[in-house]
């Protein structure tokens, strides 16, 4: 059976994900639940860094200039940690944020534009990031994003919203 895709409508533009349930079955399914929830419609990027990441999913950047934005939980709290598949974090692939403590997970994610491998689970240091699914069209889109201009925060100037997500499995 195929891993099922997430079709990402955002202002910018539209990019499709596959979710790697076959092997992370605990992320890829806490964001599956909260996609299908509609918890992610509406929120904003709340951190974008050129030429490394974008950042999305915090409840509090439904309001894009909250100072709170990329602070907040998803509404069942964290999740444990899954560290199995020995998935790197290259470019397009999506990621699991943390605050570096052991199951800090939630609901906000990265996606990676360029191959940010000090970041993998299973590499030497702090940074424990398990991928948990890749871009598979759309790239463009998250280029876009990744070119947007930012202020203070590393938060864009003008806010890129999340219309919906939608997973088709």
């Amino acid at each position: 059976m195929a891993n099922p895709t997430a079709t990402f409508e955002t202002s910018l533009g539209t990019f499709k994900v596959e979710l790697f349930t076959d092997q992370m079955p605990i992320t890829a399914g806490n964001f599956i639940k909260l996609a299908k929830a509609g918890f992610y419609d509406g929120l904003h990027f709340h951190r974008v860094i050129n030429n490394f990441m974008i950042q999305f999913g915090c409840p509090n950047s439904r309001d894009p200039n909250s100072s709170r934005a990329g602070t907040g939980n998803g509404p069942d709290g964290c999740i444990q940690d899954e560290h199995t598949a020995k998935l790197s974090n290259e470019p397009g692939t999506l990621s699991m944020a943390n605050t570096g403590r052991p199951n800090s997970g939630s609901c906000q994610f990265f996606i990676n534009t360029v191959h940010n491998h000090y970041l993998d689970w299973f590499t030497p240091g702090q940074s424990k990031h398990p991928v948990f699914g890749k871009v598979t069209e759309g790239m463009d889109v998250v280029q876009k994003i990744e070119k947007t201009p930012t202020g203070r925060g590393d938060r864009p100037q003008t806010p890129v919203q999340m219309v919906r997500i939608t997973v088709t499995d």
